[in-house]
């Protein structure tokens, strides 16, 4: 996976082409080249590329990896302080505890709009168990609530539902 320090070095080397390409852009206006629009059109897309890629080189791309933790999909997320993932049924309390510190780390931003009274990012885990055939039912079984507004939240506040834990399928030997 690409790091910062080397999108930062891409992005010089495509400002570099973007200056070559608007060098040449003005020398096909000063000698009325045919192809001297599509200069101007190649070094403005040059000029977003380069844009781009300087920005990702200022934000980590880094996902945390929680020992422990399995694979949950988020599957709804306000963008602002609530968002919730989906485990799988057969998730035990530990993997589930690991899972949600995971997520925790990988869902916070800057960029969410928690201007509330307590600034608490609330991530709900659910589940989908069958009670009977044909039907299925979402199960929250646990949440984090952590900071909006420190990076590294030492007081993240974790709650595991026993009593919803309890009614997941108990796995078969």
């Amino acid at each position: 996976m690409l790091t910062t320090a080397d999108f930062l070095k891409i992005a010089q080397w495509a400002g570099i082409t973007t200056l070559v390409f608007a060098a040449l852009t003005a020398l096909g206006f000063i000698l009325k080249w045919g192809i001297r629009f599509r200069l101007v059109g190649a070094t403005g897309f040059l000029g977003v590329v380069t844009g781009g890629l300087f920005t990702l080189s200022l934000v980590p791309l880094t996902r945390t990896v929680t020992p422990g933790a399995i694979h949950f999909s988020r599957v709804y997320d306000t963008g602002a302080t609530i968002a919730v993932i989906s485990v799988p049924p057969d998730i035990t309390p530990s993997q589930l505890e690991a899972t949600l510190r995971q997520a925790a780390s990988n869902l916070y931003s800057y960029g969410r709009l928690g201007q509330t009274k307590e600034d608490k990012l609330t991530i709900r885990a659910r589940t989908i168990i069958h009670p009977a055939p044909g039907i299925s039912k979402p199960l929250y079984i646990a949440q984090v609530q952590r900071s909006l507004i420190e990076r590294n939240d030492q007081q993240m506040k974790i709650e595991i539902f026993p009593d919803k834990i309890a009614q997941l399928p108990k796995p078969s030997v």
